[in-house]
C-alpha cells in the first residue's frame, strides 16, 4: 500500500512537471532559432553552481542525472526529490552598420524535476523530467517597403527512467532511457507598407527515445582522500517525428497557401555524446571535479536551413567545466555546515552561423542551505554567462542566472515498528 501511494505520487508530480516544462521556457536568445535550439546538459541547481560538473560525482544525498551510474550510491532507506527553478536576466548587443543596438530581457520558470530511490541494497533508480533543448527569441528589422519580425518558442523535453547497480567494490554502472517529446516553432513575418502580411512557419515535432550509459569508479588513496572517475556515453540516433513548414497569406482569414511535411527519420539525427570526469574528495568536506564533454554534431543529419535562407550548420561541440564544493564542518553551527560552491566552464557550442562558431563561457557561485531538523537542502546559485560567435561576434549576450533548487531527503522506505 505504501509503495502504491509513492508510485501514484511520482506519476502525479511527473505529469505536472511535463505541463510545467512545456509551458515555461527561460530561453531568450536569437541563437536558439538554429538547429534544435540551446542544448541542456542535465545539471541540477547544485551542479550548475559548480560549473555544471557531475560525471564523476557520486552521492547518496543528491540526484545526478549527468551520470546514471551515480544512482547506485543511494542507501536502502532514502528517497530523494529535487526540483529546480531558474530566473534569468539577459543583456544583448549587436553592431549593425557601425551602430550598436542594445536590448535586455527577463525570463524563467520550472527547470527540472528528478527523483531517486533504492530498489535493493545494490540497486538504485531515478525518474524525472528535464529539458533536452529549448527555443525562445523575438526580434525584428526594417526592410525595403516594409518590415520583418521573427520569433520562436518551444522545447524538446525528456521524461527518463534510470537504473544503476554496484558491480564491484567502488565500481557502479547505470543507464537512463528517456522519451523525447516536444515541439519547437520558428515564425518569420513579413509586413509590407501596403498593409499585407505573410507568415512563414517551421514546426519541428519530436517523439522519440534515447539512452545514456554511465560508469563510475571510486577508490580511497588514504583515510581522508578519495578519487572518483566517471564516463558517460549516449549513442547517435535518427530522430522520429515530423518537420512541417507553412506559408500563410494573412488577410481576413489565416489559411496556409503552402505546406511541406518532412519525416525526421532519415533527415534529422542527434549526435553521440561522450563525457568524462575526475573528482577528488577530501575528508568528506571538500569536493573538486573537472569534466569534459564532446559531441560530434558535424556528423549528424540536419536537413535544410531556415525559411529566410539563413546560413547555419552544425559543428562539433566540446565543453570543459570545473567546480568545487566545500563544507567547513560536518557538524557545527549553521554556517559551518552550509555547502559553499564555485565553478566555471567554457563551451564551444554545436552551432556554426555565417561561418562563425558560437561559444559561451561563465562562472558560478552557490550555497547549499540545510533546513534545520531535516536532511533537506535548499540550493541557491548565481551564474554569469557570456555568449557570442567567433571570429565575428554577431550578437553579444550576457546573462545573470539565479537557480533555486529544493533537494528533499526523506526516509520514506523505513518500515514501521509494531509494539
Amino acid at each position: 500500500m505504501r509503495i502504491s501511494k509513492i508510485i501514484s505520487g511520482i506519476l502525479a508530480v511527473l505529469l505536472g512537471g511535463m505541463a510545467g516544462l512545456s509551458a515555461q521556457n527561460g530561453t531568450m536568445t536569437p541563437y536558439s532559432r538554429y538547429g534544435y535550439g540551446m542544448l541542456n546538459d542535465n545539471a541540477t541547481s547544485a551542479q550548475r553552481a559548480m560549473g555544471g560538473v557531475g560525471y564523476a560525482m557520486s552521492s547518496g544525498r543528491q540526484t545526478n542525472v549527468m551520470n546514471p551510474a551515480s544512482y547506485a550510491a543511494i542507501d536502502s532507506l532514502t528517497f530523494l526529490f529535487d526540483m529546480g527553478i531558474g530566473l534569468t536576466s539577459m543583456w544583448q548587443e549587436e553592431t549593425v552598420d557601425g551602430k550598436k543596438n542594445k536590448d535586455k530581457d527577463f525570463g524563467g520558470g520550472l527547470d527540472y524535476i528528478t527523483m531517486q530511490f533504492p530498489v535493493t541494497k545494490y540497486l538504485g533508480a531515478s525518474v524525472g523530467i528535464l529539458p533536452y533543448s529549448s527555443v525562445g527569441y523575438a526580434f525584428g528589422s526594417e526592410i525595403e517597403h516594409g518590415a520583418t519580425s521573427r520569433q520562436g518558442s518551444g522545447s524538446i523535453n525528456q521524461l527518463y527512467v534510470g537504473l544503476a547497480g554496484k558491480v564491484y567494490k567502488g565500481l557502479s554502472v547505470g543507464f537512463n532511457v528517456a522519451y523525447l517529446f516536444g515541439t519547437t516553432l520558428n515564425d518569420s513575418y513579413a509586413y509590407t507598407n501596403n498593409g499585407s502580411t505573410s507568415l512563414f512557419e517551421r514546426e519541428l515535432d519530436v517523439r522519440d527515445w534515447r539512452m545514456d550509459l554511465g560508469i563510475q569508479y571510486g577508490f580511497n588513496i588514504n583515510r581522508k582522500n578519495r578519487i572518483g572517475l566517471g564516463v558517460v556515453y549516449s549513442p547517435k540516433k535518427d530522430l522520429h517525428g515530423h518537420l512541417k513548414t507553412y506559408a500563410y497569406d494573412i488577410k481576413e482569414e489565416v489559411t496556409p497557401t503552402e505546406q511541406e511535411d518532412i519525416p525526421l527519420k532519415g533527415n534529422f539525427s542527434i549526435a553521440e555524446s561522450w563525457g568524462a570526469g575526475i573528482s577528488w574528495e577530501w575528508d568528506k568536506r571538500l569536493l573538486v571535479e573537472t569534466d569534459f564533454t564532446y559531441q560530434p554534431w558535424s556528423k549528424t543529419k540536419y536537413r535544410g536551413v531556415m525559411q529566410d535562407g539563413s546560413d547555419a550548420q552544425l559543428a562539433d561541440r566540446y565543453k570543459i567545466a570545473a567546480g568545487m564544493q566545500f563544507t567547513p564542518k560536518l557538524r557545527g553551527n549553521y554556517f559551518e555546515v552550509v555547502r559553499y560552491r564555485f565553478g566555471a566552464f567554457y563551451n564551444r557550442d554545436y552551432l556554426r552561423i555565417l561561418g562563425n562558431n558560437v561559444r559561451d563561457y561563465g562562472a558560478s557561485i552557490g550555497f547549499g542551505l540545510p533546513v534545520p531538523s531535516f536532511k533537506t537542502l535548499i540550493n541557491i546559485g548565481l551564474e554569469w554567462r557570456h555568449r557570442e560567435a567567433t571570429p565575428s561576434p554577431l550578437i553579444k549576450e550576457n546573462y545573470l542566472c539565479i537557480t533555486l533548487g529544493f533537494n528533499i531527503n526523506e526516509l520514506w522506505f523505513r518500515q514501521s515498528k509494531i509494539y
